[in-house]
């Protein structure tokens, strides 16, 4: 049933849901996004096996009632990440849903998506917010084809400024097996073609948390704890990801400015195409000891 527009309003509550961090769990997020940090497995800062920091990445799109009737050519816009305390391998937390805004910019409408994560004691683990676009008007053939980005305006200059540190880059080669192990098991447009043109698409569109995964390796590999506890992430996505395409992660430490006893390094964060067409533009934080 096609849940009405009115229904989708800023306050609403979609409720609750547990869920156990096995080391299945994470031995698949490891295999989708080709992220096998020993910490996921072994001993870490946290005495044991971690979760991916970003584990439940995806968790937002576990109920999509929240999504506008008009689905065609809908695209995640814009996320946002707060990091408090690590997720262990073992643990049940419990994930909770609620749209937080509701605004229109152009020609699309946007929800946002607030899912709070939260520990067996009842402690926040960490806070994202979702930024989902619809289409005002309906549309028939390609929304967004290949094209769009080389135009002048889908341009984002990044690195302006004389950086105090480079991050290490994080390259990735997304393939359709990533694609399908990501955002499965069910057919939908970021893992099947013909899903892809049904939505407006000329090719499977790599799903936004990807690539913001792929960010947070950048991070964990960069800070390590004080990416955990701490971190955080404030991103647009501005181009489209297709599948079997090359993306680099790469950060540049622009700040670092006092947080207690210890340090916050302020780091613009991007995502790049081979060629330079941006993906992924948007700033992270995280703790410096």
């Amino acid at each position: 049933m096609t849940t009405r527009t009115d229904e989708i309003y800023v306050g609403r509550d979609y409720g609750a849901i547990e869920v156990r961090i096995t080391p299945e769990l994470v031995h698949h997020y490891a295999e989708s996004v080709d992220d096998h940090n020993p910490w996921y497995f072994g001993d870490s800062p946290f005495g044991g096996p971690v979760a991916p920091a970003l584990v439940l990445h995806s968790q937002v799109y576990r109920n999509l009632a929240w999504y506008l009737p008009n689905i065609y050519g809908n695209l995640h816009a814009k996320q946002e990440w707060e990091l408090f305390h690590p997720i262990m391998v073992g643990d049940t937390v419990t994930t909770r849903a609620l749209i937080v805004a509701r605004y229109v910019k152009r020609d699309r409408e946007y929800v946002v998506n607030e899912v709070t994560c939260l520990g067996g004691d009842g402690r926040i683990l960490n806070r994202g917010r979702t930024h989902q676009s619809f289409l005002l008007a309906a549309a028939k053939g390609i929304v967004v084809d290949k094209e769009r980005e080389k135009s002048g305006g889908r341009r984002f200059d990044v690195g302006a400024q004389e950086p105090l540190d480079e991050v290490p880059e994080v390259t990735k080669d997304v393939s359709l097996e990533m694609c399908r192990r990501f955002s499965g098991p069910a057919k939908n447009y970021h893992n099947d073609i013909e899903e892809a043109r049904k939505l407006g698409f000329p090719d499977i569109v790599v799903q936004g948390m990807m690539s913001l995964c792929f960010l947070s390796q950048m991070m964990t590999e960069r800070f390590g704890a004080g990416w955990y506890v701490g971190g955080r992430m404030s991103a647009n996505l501005v181009n489209i990801l297709w599948q079997k395409e090359q993306v680099t992660c790469r950060g540049q430490v622009t700040e670092v400015t006092p947080e207690g006893a210890a340090g916050r390094a302020h780091v613009q964060i991007w995502c790049e195409k081979p060629g330079g067409t941006k993906v992924v533009v948007g700033s992270a934080s995280a703790v410096q000891r």
